[in-house]
């Protein structure tokens, strides 16, 4: 505990926020290049297979990505869009990966939520 003197003389230091956004620049979405693409299991209660990348962003930044949907076309190398928002049950993942856009492949044949998953609208008869 420090004394009153000692609280005159320096004051008490703030407590410092760390910030979520660092890798992003405050950007909405980064170009980055995948270093690695592989799968992890989500935390406790859930059960599954999540696809996830690593990406170098264009700012020098390593960081990992999710990849959403079914299936994707992503492999080393290959130069994605990622955008904010993280997974809940995987820990570090703090980004998503967008569909449709440069090298990764939108969702052939998906009829609902298209927009999310850079589905093309099907062709009507």
């Amino acid at each position: 505990m420090p004394t009153k003197n000692q609280l005159i003389r320096h004051g008490r230091e703030e407590k410092r926020r760390t910030d979520r956004t660092r890798a992003s620049d405050q950007c909405p979405q980064k170009q980055g290049v995948c270093l690695c693409v592989s799968t992890r299991t989500p935390k406790k209660p859930n059960s599954a297979l999540r696809k996830i990348a690593k990406v170098r962003l264009s700012n020098r930044h390593d960081i990992f990505a999710h990849i959403p949907g079914e299936g994707h076309n992503s492999q080393e190398h290959s130069i994605v869009l990622v955008r904010g928002g993280r997974v809940k049950d995987s820990p570090g993942v703090k980004s998503h990966h967008i569909r449709g856009v440069k090298d990764l492949l939108g969702i052939p044949d998906r009829r609902k939520g298209r927009s999310k998953y850079g589905a093309e609208r099907p062709k009507s008869k």
